[in-house]
């Protein structure tokens, strides 16, 4: 505390050197105010850390509240879009929404602490987003989710997505649509909805809304107005959730 006060003190008097009056200030060469600066610093180096700490404390609240509003202006795009797949009770009192690529490892690790999630809360939704940054097999694997979506509907999505996730290794559109034909869809119908624009612009959706929240990486879950990056396990983000309804 002491260190503390006196760093406060001395920046408080180089602020009075610095902003005195303009008569004042002209009796004190610069020279001679850098070399007051300089002295304090040496007899006083702790206040640069307190300064850093301070400035990253500044810059991770002003991120934190840049993203809560981004949120709030981007509501529906987020929670309410009718192309992304829905995990648990569509109509649920708190939604959590995961930005994932079917190519991530920790996309994969964290899969079941959300299938646990549905499991464990009935009053649970949980929004998927197709988010696919690790090369073109991401987005091959993606576009092939948002196909089975358009073409078989809302379950066989679902199961696409578990299933598709649970898959080992590098995933692309030949071993997605060998999966869709496992599950007994139209894989060539599928192909050609691929294909289409719309799909198209749903990845550009998604990847612009990721942009607008600084998303960097997968995964990323969104929970009321708060963003969780990575794999964190299951326990950080039911507290998360339980936080959301008690508000």
């Amino acid at each position: 505390m002491k260190a503390a006060r006196i760093g406060q003190l001395g920046w408080y008097a180089i602020a009075v050197f610095t902003t005195a009056s303009p008569v004042y200030a002209q009796s004190i060469e610069r020279a001679e105010v850098e070399k007051i600066v300089r002295e304090y610093i040496i007899q006083n180096p702790e206040i640069i850390e307190e300064a850093l700490t301070e400035l990253e404390k500044r810059t991770q609240a002003a991120e934190a509240e840049a993203r809560s509003q981004a949120i709030v202006a981007q509501t529906d795009a987020l929670f309410r879009s009718s192309d992304d797949v829905i995990l648990g009770n569509p109509d649920g009192d708190a939604t959590l929404v995961e930005f994932f690529d079917f190519n991530c490892g920790y996309c994969k690790r964290a899969a079941p602490d959300v299938k646990a999630l549905v499991a464990e809360d009935p009053k649970l939704r949980i929004v998927l987003k197709e988010f696919p940054i690790l090369g073109p097999g991401s987005v091959e694997a993606a576009k092939v989710a948002l196909s089975v979506k358009r073409v078989a509907g809302d379950a066989a999505a679902r199961d696409f997505h578990v299933r598709l996730m649970e898959m080992q290794g590098q995933i692309n559109a030949s071993r997605a649509l060998d999966l869709t034909e496992e599950m007994g869809l139209d894989r060539k119908k599928l192909s050609e909805e691929m294909a289409t624009p719309a799909i198209e612009a749903i990845i550009a959706t998604n990847l612009a809304l990721a942009q607008r929240l600084g998303l960097t990486g997968t995964p990323s879950f969104v929970v009321g107005d708060q963003i969780i990056e990575g794999a964190v396990g299951k326990e950080p983000l039911a507290g998360a959730i339980e936080a959301v309804r008690q508000k």
